[in-house]
């Protein structure tokens, strides 16, 4: 007898809400058909849920979230770098206190030796005739933040040889779920003969029909749930052993949305513009912002940021201001609206002459219009770079490009190009190559739990006009 049992999942909605009635709708009509027919079936979702850019997410830090997978039924969950290290230590430790589901994720450590209830390494299921099932979660190692939140994530393959052998003697079927990325992926599939299935997610790779390595099948269905993934496995009872190994992804962005998780939105996004509709402060003339050019608001969240950060210099890049402020009473909501960005504030230590190079790249063109998408970066371009600490004088080529002509200190000094100077700066530049010169800094201090728009409220209070 042939017996096939179904997983269904998610990865990296990333609080895109918009896509989740569809989600619903799907999963309803897709288990129903399961249940109807007698198959095992369960619904997971590998991480990323979370992303505090949406006011609903930042309302609850996280639990509506929680709610929007129980009301949908899930089974298991493991968690991402978004539930991780986007959150104080207090509210990632409450984050599923409330779950009616599993989560799992086997690398994730409090330092405080105080682990959270919910936290499994492993867990076990069992299939309606009795295939033993071991599913292990996984989540992206980003120990300079995690550290700083009293967290550890041990790395995955220290964790694989810890659990594998235990999961090879207990059950029938292993299953990674894994929010590391399509490379770590590839790469334990290869080094573990007794992995099945992997479902992954982390970089947003979508792989339409699954991809086949060693013995294992990989799948993951891209970012925002504009796709959902089906594993679909054939255990054969007679010869004892998984005999066909599937998996899909499917576009169901043209589905109705389910009516009631519709409702439900609709009712968190009121809560969530109450709880964030506290005043923060009260301004007398508008606060206009401007990608491509030097605004008042912007020049002085700079300076805050060097300020708290207690920096040689500053550089923040327009773009994370997504729209002005009009005269009268400005919101947590307003703030969170026009700086949404999970991103925190970090220092990075830069030789003079990497300090000059990251000033002339940061004022060309192609810089300024980067339609950037990722590292916590949610806005539209990355926009003109504004500086604090720093005198930085420009001219024009006959083309009508920008150049740096001449940096200096605040005081009018030469920078030394030899000399370690202390830059704070967004931390998403800190990932990838936007500015190779931060990427690679030896020394990178980031501040942690506070975002950005933190330091934006701050701002407001202490540096523009208001009235009570």
């Amino acid at each position: 007898m042939e017996e096939k049992f179904y997983f269904y999942y998610t990865n990296d909605l990333h609080s895109d809400f918009k896509q989740w009635p569809r989600v619903v709708t799907y999963l309803k009509e897709a288990r129903a058909l399961r249940n109807q027919r007698g198959e095992s079936n369960w619904t997971i979702d590998i991480g990323d849920h979370v992303d505090r850019s949406h006011s609903i997410t930042e309302a609850t830090m996280g639990k509506a979230n929680v709610k929007l997978l129980n009301d949908a039924g899930y089974d298991y969950v493991t968690i991402g770098n978004n539930e991780g290290i986007t959150m104080s230590h207090q509210d990632l430790y409450h984050l599923y206190d409330e779950a009616a589901f599993e989560v799992t994720c086997a690398n994730l450590h409090s330092t405080d030796n105080m682990q959270p209830p919910w936290l499994r390494p492993t867990v076990n299921i069992e299939t309606k005739h009795g295939v033993k099932i071991g599913m292990i979660g996984l989540t992206a190692p980003f120990n300079a933040f995690y550290e700083l939140l009293n967290w550890y994530v041990s790395p995955e393959f220290e964790v694989l040889d810890k659990y594998m052998k235990d999961l090879e003697q207990s059950v029938d079927i292993i299953i990674v779920m894994s929010h590391l990325g399509i490379t770590i992926d590839q790469e334990i599939a290869r080094r573990y003969d007794a992995v099945d299935a992997i479902i992954g997610g982390h970089t947003h790779h979508l792989l339409r029909s699954g991809e086949y390595i060693n013995n294992a099948v990989i799948t993951a269905a891209g970012k925002h749930c504009a796709y959902i993934g089906e594993v679909i496995l054939t255990w054969d009872h007679k010869q004892k052993k998984l005999v066909k190994k599937e998996a899909y992804t499917a576009d169901i962005t043209h589905l109705e949305k389910d009516a009631e998780t519709e409702q439900t939105l609709h009712v968190m996004l009121n809560e969530a513009n109450s709880l964030l509709g506290e005043t923060v402060v009260q301004i007398d003339s508008p606060l206009t912002v401007n990608w491509y050019k030097d605004t008042p608001i912007m020049q002085e969240l700079t300076n805050t940021v060097k300020e708290w950060t207690k920096a040689d210099a500053a550089m923040l890049n327009n773009g994370l201001l997504l729209e002005s402020l009009p005269v009268g009473a400005i919101t947590y909501g307003d703030i969170h609206r026009i700086c949404p960005h999970p991103i925190n504030p970090v220092v990075v230590d830069l030789k003079g002459n990497e300090l000059i190079e990251v000033v002339r790249v940061s004022l060309t063109k192609e810089f300024m219009q980067l339609a950037l998408k990722g590292f916590g970066f949610r806005g539209k371009v990355l926009g003109r770079m504004m500086f604090a600490g720093l005198q930085v004088e420009t001219g024009f080529h006959k083309n009508g490009e920008e150049y740096v002509k001449q940096v200096l200190l605040e005081n009018g000094e030469e920078i030394d190009p030899d000399r370690t100077y202390y830059i704070a700066t967004a931390d998403t530049f800190t990932f990838g190559r936007l500015l190779p010169e931060v990427a690679k800094s030896d020394s990178k201090q980031y501040f942690v739990p506070e975002f950005l728009r933190d330091l934006l409220a701050k701002t407001l209070r202490a540096k523009f006009p208001y009235y009570s």
